[in-house]
């Protein structure tokens, strides 16, 4: 980490990218870590969800502008496609650029068997026990449970109020809705979309979606 604060860029202007502002607010109410610089979108000239007092300081090419002096970015959109091909993307064209992972103070997570990878965000009121893998530019949302083992892949997302158990293993590009429940060493497969609230007992193919209690796949 640098020894002053680091100039961070979110990454998309809507919702949750005010999220990840108020989450890099409160990890400076800790320990002074960043400086907030502006939202980045990917396209300013198009009417979008954005927040009108956001500070939308431009395009991902400004990344590079040495006015800015950018030095780290974050991921401020919540769909894993478009968290993975950004974090891709942008990885490609500006390799200095760094890319912490965001976790909340109030995060429990056991540290010395952790891994936790680059640009992962993980937000309040979330426990994590032990042996814990995320992976880079995956999203854990409000106040989940993860139990050991547990392994998340890449730009997955996980939103508020889910509960993962022990041994789960998550492709990549994965999206948990609100309230879901995986049972334990259960496997969900890349790109698999899970409903809100439904209840995961049997392995979840790669790009099927799976509703209900017990889960089934969607039409079914």
């Amino acid at each position: 980490m640098a020894s002053h604060p680091l100039r961070l860029a979110v990454i998309g202007a809507g919702g949750f990218a005010r999220e990840v502002r108020w989450l890099v607010d409160e990890i400076n109410a800790e320990t002074e870590t960043f400086e907030f610089v502006g939202y980045l979108v990917s396209d300013p000239s198009q009417p979008g969800p954005h927040d009108d007092t956001a500070t939308i300081v431009g395009g991902l090419d400004r990344i590079d502008d040495g006015d800015l002096a950018i030095e780290a970015v974050a991921l401020g959109v919540g769909d894993p496609g478009a968290r993975f091909s950004i974090g891709e993307d942008v990885s490609l064209r500006y390799p200095e650029i760094m890319w912490p992972s965001l976790i909340h103070p109030s995060v429990l997570m056991d540290e010395s068997s952790a891994s936790i990878g680059v640009g992962a965000v993980i937000c309040a009121g979330t426990v994590l026990t032990v042996n814990v893998r995320v992976g880079d530019f995956a999203m854990i949302n409000l106040g989940c449970s993860v139990g050991h083992e547990a392994d998340f892949g890449k730009a997955s997302v996980i939103n508020p109020l889910v509960a993962i158990s022990g041994g789960v293993e998550i492709g990549d590009r994965v999206l948990i809705g609100t309230g879901a429940s995986v049972l334990q060493y259960v496997e969900v497969g890349d790109d698999a979309t899970v409903g809100a609230g439904a209840v995961v007992t049997k392995p979840v193919a790669p790009g099927s979606t799976v509703v209900g209690v017990p889960a089934r796949p969607l039409g079914d």
